[in-house]
């Protein structure tokens, strides 16, 4: 057909739903990803964990089992510490993905000038980091909250009884601990992603938002006899909200000083970071650069 013999015709398929137009960015993300066959390995093997303390929880329960080895029920104890280091197992590997991942979100689409494509159709500034935010979002929750509650429901089911009603504390303190790591790794990821355009200075300044805090905490220590220098070290307030919330100090033997900052103090570290992140984001995702 002629070019002017064609005219403009108006789309007529099926629309996207306005409130989930933001999951077209994640949707063809891991279309992406899940091409590469270490990518595809990478994520397997983060569900070896789940699998052995399935395989645990299990075990402790099956009373033949634990004849062949000699060892009584409940040899195990599920407890707040059992489900703490299957937390941290996952949320280690949560940020592994976050350093492969999370520094490519933006950058690839300021450098070859690719925001406009987006919000040039009815995609707001909003939908977009919040779909750039579910790419790592949803996969990271594959790998952290979710297991960790159906362990903990496959627990709950094995014991019975009130083992639910009386020991939820575990199931809040996954959901909450979990949550709020993969939202902080998220909106990092994407605050570097987007000021930072270079690949390997993005992940490198992932790593060092958790070591360089460190030192600085322990010479701020050392110079002012303060603690607050701590409050600078993101990594130091997961740890304080997951002794807190698995209640670890009934478990293990904790010393008043391994505590440097309290857990509504770890909260504030959490919230403070977040909302620079939004701040640089806002800043960072726009069409064109204004000039004011």
């Amino acid at each position: 057909m002629a070019v002017y013999g064609q005219t403009y015709k108006s789309y007529e398929g099926r629309l996207t739903p306005a409130w989930s137009r933001f999951l077209v960015i994640p949707r063809y993300a891991y279309q992406d990803l899940f091409k590469y066959t270490l990518f595809v390995v990478l994520y397997v093997v983060c569900f070896v964990p789940p699998l052995v303390y399935a395989v645990l929880i299990y075990l402790n329960h099956n009373v033949s089992a634990l004849a062949i080895f000699g060892a009584n029920p409940g040899i195990i104890p599920i407890n707040g510490l059992f489900f703490s280091i299957f937390t941290g197992i996952q949320t280690s590997l949560a940020f592994i993905f976050t350093v492969i991942i999370g520094p490519v979100l933006i950058s690839r689409d300021l450098a070859n000038n690719g925001l406009p494509l987006y919000l040039c159709r009815p995609f707001t500034r909003f939908e977009y980091i919040l779909g750039k935010a579910s790419v790592l979002l949803i996969l990271l929750s594959t790998i952290t909250w979710i297991p960790g509650s159906l362990l903990f429901l496959l627990q709950a089911y094995l014991e019975g009884g009130g083992w639910f009603g009386d020991n939820f504390w575990i199931l809040y303190g996954i959901l909450v601990v979990c949550l709020a790591w993969i939202v902080m790794l998220t909106l990092l990821a994407m605050s570097f992603s987007a000021w930072i355009k270079w690949r390997t200075a993005a992940s490198a300044a992932l790593f060092a938002i958790f070591i360089i805090p460190t030192p600085i905490g322990f010479a701020i220590q050392g110079i002012l006899k303060s603690n607050k220098g701590h409050l600078l070290n993101v990594g130091m307030a997961l740890n304080v909200m997951t002794q807190e919330l698995f209640r670890l100090r009934d478990n293990i033997s904790v010393n008043d000083d391994d505590f440097f900052f309290s857990y509504g103090e770890a909260w504030m570290v959490f919230l403070v970071y977040a909302l620079l992140c939004l701040y640089m984001l806002w800043r960072k995702v726009r069409a064109y650069e204004v000039v004011s």
